[in-house]
């Protein structure tokens, strides 16, 4: 089979599934429809309609688009059944019932942003970092009846740098999750639709501890002081720059607010004072956890911009807490 006679469908939403559809497009993949989230209301009134990535791209390229609310909604399902896809690709998208998944003659795979069997979940980057991992990856695995539990196809790593905010990592297995897409499909192509794969169960060592990546909510975002600061600051990078952690800032008046923080720096100096006092000096404004001081370098004050942690010590009036 020539990669241009394979029908493929892509499902996916956000910016991180355009570069796997891009490839796609760029390497001559004979892309026949794209399935994304439905127009996003936005504005004070949720007046305007605001399509997504996918949506946007596929627009572009004069691919048609299917927003269906419901997966299982008939009308969907006659569209999708019309495109007589051999394959569908899912990258970032929501969960697919089976009788969606199981259309294709080739079935579907999902690129993941982690190596699974770890990080089975809507925030799979985010947890990597927040949980200090040196290394995460990409896999591409056949859709089943449970979430990111099927059988794997191929991984890929990458290296999680001490430095790396969430930003850095997105960005790497974004690219490197459009390359593996390209290669899982040249698979599937060489095997006309027999690929080799293996169950994640085969690929739990004994004794392995398996970490999920659920949704990040608001509290999620909320930084415990009283923790080791390596695991604060993994925490803040873990969430740095969206959604952002936070922590409530109190000055001496008792007056406050909410204070996120995008950037800090690890120090070598021992708590001086209890976790989430500030010691402010120049050039150097640090709040202590249970155990060493750590440096904040950008944060933002509720109701204000985001800034330097230099300039934001300059305008302070007062001592502040952090909890």
């Amino acid at each position: 089979m020539k990669k241009e006679d394979l029908k493929i469908i892509f499902m996916g939403t956000p910016e991180f599934a355009v570069e796997t559809l891009r490839s796609l497009v760029e390497n001559g993949y004979n892309v026949v429809a794209a399935v994304t989230q439905p127009d996003k209301p936005v504005g004070r009134h949720g007046s305007v309609l605001c399509p997504s990535d996918v949506k946007k791209y596929a627009l572009e390229h004069n691919i048609p688009v299917l927003q269906p609310v419901k997966m299982k909604d008939p009308e969907f399902l006659e569209q999708l059944k019309s495109y007589e896809a051999d394959l569908q690709v899912v990258v970032a998208f929501r969960m697919l019932p089976e009788v969606v998944w199981a259309m294709p003659r080739f079935g579907t795979f999902n690129v993941h942003a982690a190596l699974l069997p770890q990080y089975r979940g809507a925030a799979p980057i985010n947890w990597a970092v927040i949980n200090g991992e040196t290394q995460t990856g990409v896999t591409t695995f056949f859709l089943d009846h449970d979430i990111d539990t099927g059988r794997i196809i191929m991984q890929e790593p990458f290296e999680i740098k001490d430095d790396y905010n969430v930003e850095d990592v997105y960005d790497g297995l974004m690219r490197l999750g459009a390359g593996i897409c390209i290669k899982t499909i040249e698979k599937i192509i060489e095997g006309e639709g027999s690929v080799e794969s293996m169950p994640q169960e085969d690929m739990i060592p004994v004794g392995t501890v398996l970490h999920d990546a659920p949704k990040i909510f608001k509290e999620t975002c909320r930084i415990d002081w009283n923790q080791p600061c390596k695991k604060v600051y993994d925490f803040i990078r873990g969430l740095s720059p969206v959604p952002g952690a936070w922590t409530e800032m109190t000055d001496e008046e008792g007056r406050t607010c909410v204070l996120k923080i995008y950037e800090a720096e690890k120090t070598d100096v021992s708590a001086s004072v209890a976790p989430g006092e500030t010691v402010v000096e120049k050039h150097s404004f640090t709040v202590a956890t249970n155990d060493k001081m750590l440096r904040l370098k950008t944060v933002q004050q509720q109701g204000k911009k985001r800034m330097s942690a230099d300039d934001f010590e300059n305008g302070l009036r007062s001592s502040i807490t952090l909890k």
